[in-house]
């Protein structure tokens, strides 16, 4: 819990001091009757009072004090809230180098595996769609709440050619921006999930193929649509071509300037579980929002029943308030 307002909490001093002056008095009291000379006479003379009972409606009406005190100052708590509405675009690299065994099964096999899991735990409400991309994009799912949909989709994604990155990102805004707007008019929030092994090999036009991805993330980020980006795979992945063996290292260098210049953040995984544990990160990223959620008016109602209800103990025991 935090407070929106802490300097109000120097007021809980003035209850501090009530409690030491009202110990102090008590203990004044106690002197006072033992220097009486005749018990007898005090007993017949003096009003019969409350034992233990006269201190709750005290300590009821201190508890009030500092409980409306904490009110005043703002107490807050965070609170985790799932996204409604937000748009998911998972975009999956189907290269040729994602046949490699670096990664058991296979880089394909072990991402499909990982990513269906990822949709599968998304909160209800959330939009997600699926880009996959290899020599050029293909927008197998826009966004939408049919997470079954979404899983087919992946559970269907196959090897190909090159690594078309830039061209990825652009079909992916397309997507997100030919979905439907939010109910105040502005646009859904929304993020990509771009998940690859390699280097871009694929420009767009005579623009090379890293140059290309980085100005796609730009655009993202003018889009209000950061990149996550996910690096894939080990330095050691090698694919079989015709009986050539060809290095495929993960590229986790290009993933982070996309991820950057997109305004998201990278991540890199040379394992199933690392690539699961990064899904969970992500998910808790893009799929939630933390909210304050205000305490105010229940500390203030806390205070206030602790009042009165120690106005009811000091009419009840004492037939007085004061």
């Amino acid at each position: 819990m935090t407070f929106q307002s802490p300097w109000w909490l120097l007021l809980l001093l003035a209850p501090i001091a009530i409690i030491v002056a009202y110990v102090l008095v008590q203990r004044a009291r106690q002197r006072a009757v033992v220097r009486f000379t005749s018990v007898d006479l005090l007993a017949s003379v003096a009003p019969r009072r409350p034992g233990w009972q006269r201190h709750v409606s005290a300590i009821g009406m201190l508890a009030a004090l500092v409980v409306l005190v904490l009110a005043i100052a703002g107490p807050a708590r965070q609170q985790k809230v799932a996204l409604d509405r937000a748009t998911v675009m998972l975009t999956l690299d189907t290269s040729g180098s994602m046949q490699a065994t670096d990664i058991d099964p296979s880089r394909l096999v072990a991402a499909q595996t990982q990513a269906t899991d990822f949709v599968n735990t998304l909160p209800e409400g959330l939009q997600v769609g699926v880009v996959a991309f290899d020599t050029t994009p293909r927008t197998l799912v826009t966004p939408t709440t049919d997470y079954p949909q979404a899983v087919d989709a992946i559970d269907s994604l196959q090897v190909g050619g090159g690594t078309a990155t830039a061209a990825a990102i652009e079909a992916s805004l397309a997507a997100i921006k030919a979905g439907p707007p939010s109910a105040s008019g502005k646009p859904v929030p929304a993020v990509i999930v771009l998940m690859s092994d390699g280097a871009p090999t694929i420009g767009i036009g005579d623009t090379a193929a890293v140059a290309s991805a980085e100005a796609a993330a730009r655009d993202a980020k003018a889009a209000g649509v950061p990149i996550y980006t996910i690096a894939f795979g080990t330095p050691e992945g090698v694919v079989n071509v015709q009986g050539q063996s060809i290095p495929v290292p993960s590229d986790p260098a290009t993933m982070a300037l996309i991820a950057q210049d997109s305004g998201g953040k990278s991540f890199s995984a040379q394992s199933a579980g690392e690539l699961k544990s990064v899904y969970d990160q992500i998910g808790r990223a893009v799929a939630y929002q933390v909210r304050t959620v205000d305490l105010t008016g229940l500390f203030t109602g806390i205070g206030l029943a602790a009042a009165m209800l120690a106005c009811c103990a000091a009419l009840y025991w004492t037939q007085r308030m004061v």
